[in-house]
């Protein structure tokens, strides 16, 4: 006898076999179930529900998947040889109930069982996220997610420039960008996404060529036009994400106003010279409990208590700083991971080198958020950052 024949004798008569059927009710009692096939054979199909880990890297893998060292492990790969050989590597880690499935993918599928036709990253997303896909938080799975994920960013300017371009280099695969104005040449110490050669174009139609070049595998969409209360539901709806990098109060609010009613996360930032805070707003947060923007500011202060970055000034790194905090918020939203910046707000003295981790709460009287509260309709403010003069 071959000595591969004589091991797997002795593997036969080690490690329990089961049928595909009985691995298929084991599964729907609790039973992890994985597929050791490499990413090849799986894209023809594999069980619903398993964790396909593959062979190569199984050990490497298997206990961030199954931390629970006394969970029954049902091995699968296409003839039931190679699971007996993963299954034993599975013991020595210290899973104590390791079975393997009979004939493989090849007797489940012949045998009727459930499967489905799983949806891997290209091969050009695999090399160009390589990084990623070395994080068990973020893996395959997640950054699939983040490629179907959609981010609306109110702003192209200092805040919008560092959040979208980092979106965009992560993967998140829509984006859309609203924003009025065009590029202006005082823009360029601080919005980075704008170039020389592009002042006077629209600030969406430079920054999708900016982020476009950067990854042409997302889409950009560019909404040049005023944001209010005639066209701020229509634009929002199917984003999963609102990202805020507006300087201005009453946009500020509309955002707020519109992430209540939709239930949407609001991403926000503000910077002032050399300040900066950023925190979540998303009172349909399971754990939510630091309510909205109007939680902490009911109605806008008067005009001269509220300037602008054209009336103040901002060290042009601070929307960085800022707009990069913003962006790793967003990720963490996307792939629920974390603990997002609800409840919380995240101050940043650039002169002192300190952040300030300040508690938020919502105000139980917010005719906004408030449990039970009807949507009061949208306040179209004036436009209370503009300059006084």
């Amino acid at each position: 006898m071959k000595g591969k024949d004589r091991r797997l004798a002795e593997l036969r008569a080690e490690i329990p076999e089961v049928t595909p059927a009985e691995a298929l009710a084991l599964q729907q009692q609790g039973a992890v179930l994985i597929d050791v096939r490499d990413q090849d054979e799986i894209i023809q199909g594999s069980p619903a529900g398993a964790y396909r880990l593959g062979r190569s890297y199984l050990e490497l893998r298997i206990e961030e998947a199954v931390p629970d060292m006394d969970r029954i492990l049902l091995v699968l790969c296409a003839g039931g040889v190679r699971s007996l050989f993963a299954a034993e590597s599975l013991k020595q880690l210290g899973y104590r109930d390791v079975r393997s499935v009979k004939g493989g993918f090849n007797r489940w599928k012949n045998e009727g069982h459930p499967f489905e036709i799983p949806r891997f990253l290209k091969p050009q997303d695999r090399e160009r996220y390589a990084r990623h896909l070395l994080m068990p938080d973020v893996g395959e799975e997640g950054q699939l997610k983040l490629l179907d994920s959609k981010v609306l960013l109110i702003g192209a300017g200092g805040l919008g420039s560092p959040a979208a371009y980092y979106l965009a280099a992560a993967g998140v695969g829509t984006l859309g960008l609203v924003d009025h104005d065009v590029v202006d040449r005082s823009n360029l110490q601080r919005q980075i996404l704008h170039t020389e050669e592009r002042v006077g174009m629209p600030k969406v139609e430079s920054a999708k060529i900016a982020l476009q070049a950067l990854n042409s595998g997302i889409e950009v969409i560019g909404y040049q036009t005023h944001l209010d209360s005639g066209n701020v539901e229509d634009i929002f709806t199917g984003y999963d994400v609102i990202v805020d990098g507006t300087d201005n109060l009453a946009t500020r609010y509309l955002i707020n106003d519109a992430c209540v009613k939709l239930g949407l996360p609001n991403v926000h930032a503000a910077v002032y010279r050399f300040e900066g805070q950023i925190t979540v707003f998303w009172p349909a947060y399971e754990k939510a409990q630091g309510g909205c923007y109007r939680c902490m500011f009911p109605q806008p202060p008067p005009p001269e208590l509220a300037p602008s970055c054209a009336e103040a000034g901002v060290l042009g790194v601070m929307p960085g700083v800022l707009g990069l905090l913003q962006a790793v918020e967003v990720i963490k939203i996307l792939l629920s991971i974390g603990e997002p910046l609800v409840g919380r707000q995240l101050h940043y003295d650039a002169l002192s080198s300190q952040f300030t981790l300040l508690k938020t709460r919502a105000n139980p009287q917010c005719r906004y958020c408030r449990e039970g509260a009807e949507f009061p309709g949208y306040d179209d403010y004036t436009q209370v950052c503009a300059s006084n003069a």
